[in-house]
């Protein structure tokens, strides 16, 4: 009996991690290209939430699965992948954004982003536009966190990660992680608050731009 390519990917897929990983160490490009297929959407999403640009969060995620394999002989076998690689695409992400910003290169927000993760009913055109400009407050509020705050929010709203996940892969204590992320929600709907109240400046509509919309978070 002939067994199809996609029946042996999806089996390859359910192979243990650790199994995949010291084949990878060994040196089976296979085995890494495993663990790419594992994690690509996690990483997209979180190279997403740095840029707010899906073409540019495609090439970053792709870029740091090639830093992760030329930095392999770098890596712990007795750590999960992820964490580690989150680390390697974190630092990735905050490098492009300071030379984007060093250039006085404004970042955009991907409009056409066909995302179901974020996407709801139709809206009126009214609800529509009350939507957009919700968004680009949140873009804008996102953009005052700092990067440990906005990191949590990127890891919960759009990865969908749990509390103990998120700690394992910023190597934190849970309790960190909930602090952090109670601060972030409360600075992000403080600061919407206050723009919805008084207007939003100049300099926060530019760095609006820059930011796709994490989910709900206030």
């Amino acid at each position: 009996m002939e067994i199809s390519q996609a029946y042996v990917g999806s089996y390859l897929l359910q192979e243990n991690e650790q199994d995949v990983i010291r084949r990878w160490l060994s040196g089976d490009k296979k085995a890494f290209e495993i663990l790419v297929r594992r994690h690509m959407a996690n990483a997209y999403l979180t190279a997403l939430g740095f840029t707010g640009n899906a073409e540019d969060a495609r090439d970053l995620s792709q870029d740091a699965f090639i830093k992760a394999f030329q930095a392999r002989r770098r890596f712990d076998p007795q750590r999960p992948f992820y964490p580690w690689f989150y680390r390697i695409l974190r630092n990735h992400c905050l490098n492009f954004l300071q030379r984007v910003r060093k250039k006085s290169e404004p970042l955009y927000f991907d409009e056409s982003l066909d995302n179901e993760r974020f996407r709801s009913s139709v809206p009126s055109p009214v609800e529509q536009l009350e939507k957009t400009e919700r968004v680009r407050l949140v873009r804008a509020a996102v953009d005052r966190l700092s990067v440990e705050h906005r990191e949590v929010i990127i890891l919960k709203n759009f990865e969908g990660l749990s509390y103990r996940e998120i700690a394992e892969v910023l190597d934190v204590p849970m309790g960190t992680v909930m602090s952090r992320l109670y601060y972030a929600r409360r600075m992000l709907k403080e600061l919407i608050q206050e723009w919805e109240q008084k207007g939003v400046t100049a300099d926060a509509r530019r760095s609006a731009t820059g930011h796709a919309e994490p989910g709900e978070v206030v």
